[in-house]
């Protein structure tokens, strides 16, 4: 009885004092949803307007306010990271993310962890959580392709499924997630493929590792690349990550901009080559120079699909590195986080065929 008295007191005071808070209900998962903006949250001047949108206007209290049908899935609480255009993203925002949700999910009580972000940068954000991330709880991130705003608004069926995967046992032990228009996909292998569509999320590559079916989450394969606790990288302690450029190669190629990136103090560079990670003849001497002064160059590819592997015996020659399957933005990830280990050109060689 007296507990009681004490539980409704408490309750009492908050009413008083203009406060609210969730109980926690017995048996049901804690997720805690983190969000950082985006179209998820965004606000159009019109509900038929898709573009033209205010990103991050709405704050993560009132996304979950709006799919109160998760309660049935978690107990949830949010946290307000930053509120900005994924197209703003910033290694400052990553660092901070990446130390909450550790910090978060060292706890007992907190079983998952959510993400709502803007698509620009998403599968960015991903990746470098799933290289930072010291648990085998699950981490899910979600954004939208439609403001919040919108008819027919793609996020609150994303953000009820997202927690539907990070309530799930069956995402324990599989990376960074990234939930989707009812597809479930691997931070490693996801990217962003189309400029408008609902749909756009995919893996091009290796295909999705599950889907959310009629409510409930079911896994059919997953990543064999190292993540989370089986990664070697860690960004406790860092304030800032190393700088690397992506500079992407086309017919009739010159050295200019990688003059530049060199000029401006670049400590790695990732080319976007044509086909097989091929390098123009311009930007080859060039990037052979950047060998020379102990900038790392690291082979990709503007090609959706495929492997770069060992080409040229040039490239061989000039120290360049294979940068698998990987995209670009995402090579350049694995070579900021390289970076703050290591400047071997072996071991970097190395951390990018087992990632």
């Amino acid at each position: 009885m007296k507990g009681k008295i004490s539980v409704l007191f408490m309750a009492a005071l908050m009413v008083i004092f203009g406060m609210s808070t969730v109980f926690a209900e017995a048996g049901k998962p804690n997720i805690v949803i983190l969000a950082t903006g985006g179209t998820i949250a965004g606000s159009a001047a019109s509900d038929t307007a898709t573009t033209g949108y205010k990103a991050g206007a709405i704050g993560v209290n009132a996304l979950i306010n709006a799919v109160p049908e998760i309660k049935d899935y978690a107990n949830v609480s949010g946290e307000q990271i930053c509120n900005i255009d994924s197209k703003d993203m910033t290694d400052a925002v990553w660092l901070k993310l990446a130390d909450r949700i550790n910090e978060l999910l060292s706890k007992d009580d907190v079983d998952g962890v959510v993400i709502t972000h803007g698509t620009d940068t998403l599968e960015e954000t991903a990746y470098f959580l799933d290289l930072t991330i010291k648990s085998k709880k699950p981490v899910v991130i979600v954004g939208a392709m439609r403001p919040a705003t919108a008819i027919s608004a793609d996020g609150p069926m994303n953000l009820l499924n997202a927690v539907r995967v990070a309530a799930s046992s069956q995402a324990i032990g599989k990376g960074v997630l990234v939930a989707m228009n009812d597809e479930i996909d691997a931070a490693r292998d996801v990217t962003k493929t189309n400029t408008l569509a609902t749909s756009t999320f995919k893996a091009p590559e290796l295909g999705v590792l599950g889907y959310i079916e009629d409510g409930t989450p079911v896994f059919y394969r997953e990543t064999t690349r190292r993540n989370t606790i089986n990664s070697e990288f860690s960004v406790e302690k860092v304030t800032a990550l190393p700088y690397v450029a992506i500079i992407y190669g086309h017919a009739d190629g010159d050295k200019a901009l990688i003059d530049a990136a060199i000029n401006a103090g670049v400590k790695g560079i990732i080319y976007a080559g044509t086909g097989n990670g091929s390098v123009h003849k311009a930007d080859e001497a060039e990037l052979a120079k950047a060998t020379t002064l102990g900038i790392v160059v690291v082979r990709s590819s503007r090609v959706s699909n495929g492997a770069v592997i060992a080409a040229e015996q040039s490239y061989t020659n000039e120290h360049f590195l294979n940068g698998g399957t990987l995209n670009p933005q995402k090579a350049r990830i694995l070579l900021q986080l390289s970076l703050l280990k290591t400047h071997n050109l072996t071991d970097i060689q190395r951390i990018f065929d087992e990632y």
